[in-house]
C-alpha cells in the first residue's frame, strides 16, 4: 500500500513539475521576450523572487524525495524492469532538472538579484538582458527536458507494474 501512495503522489509531483517547466518554456519565455530590456529583468527579478514559495518548493522538491523513495519501494520489492526505471527517472530528475535548477538557473538568479537595474543605462540593460537570457533560457530548455523525461520513465514504470500485476493474475487463473 505505501508503495502505491508514493508512486501516487512522485507522479502528481512529478507531472507539477514537468508542466510546470514546460507552460513556462511555452508562454513565459516568449512572453517576456516581447518586452523591453528593463521590463524583462525587472520581471525576473520579481518572478524569481516570488517562486520561492511551499507550492512551488512542494511540487520541485517533493518530485526529487518521492522519486528516491519511489526507487527505493521498488528496489525493495525487486530489481526488475520498473526499478529501472524508477532509478532513471530519480538520476534524470536529480541531475537534469534539480542539479541544473541549483547549479545553473538559481546562481542566474541569485545574480541578477543583486543588480540595482535603476543604476544601468541602455546599454547595460541590454548586455545584461543578453547574457542572462541566453543562459538561463537554454538552462531552462535542459531542465524541461529533464523533467519531463523522468516523468515519463516514471510513466513507463507504471505501465510495467500494471502489465507485470496483470500478468500475475492472469497466472493465478
Amino acid at each position: 500500500m505505501i508503495k502505491s501512495i508514493s508512486f501516487f503522489i512522485t507522479l502528481l509531483l512529478l507531472g507539477l513539475s514537468a508542466g510546470f517547466f514546460y507552460s513556462w518554456e511555452v508562454s513565459v519565455i516568449p512572453g517576456t521576450s516581447r518586452v523591453s530590456n528593463l521590463n524583462y529583468l525587472e520581471t525576473m527579478q520579481q518572478i524569481n523572487r516570488a517562486i520561492l514559495n511551499p507550492k512551488f518548493f512542494l511540487s520541485f522538491f517533493g518530485s526529487l524525495i518521492f522519486l528516491v523513495l519511489s526507487s527505493y519501494l521498488h528496489y525493495r520489492d525487486a530489481i526488475n524492469t520498473a526499478f529501472w526505471l524508477m532509478l532513471l527517472a530519480t538520476i534524470a530528475y536529480l541531475f537534469g532538472t534539480f542539479g541544473v535548477t541549483a547549479f545553473g538557473n538559481v546562481p542566474l538568479n541569485d545574480a541578477l538579484d543583486a543588480i540595482n537595474l535603476q543604476q544601468l543605462n541602455s546599454t547595460q540593460l541590454e548586455d545584461t538582458r543578453i547574457s542572462y537570457e541566453s543562459k538561463w533560457n537554454r538552462l531552462h530548455t535542459i531542465r524541461t527536458l529533464f523533467s519531463m523525461l523522468s516523468f515519463s520513465l516514471a510513466l513507463l514504470a507504471l505501465f510495467v507494474n500494471q502489465k507485470a500485476a496483470e500478468n500475475s493474475i492472469h497466472s493465478i487463473f
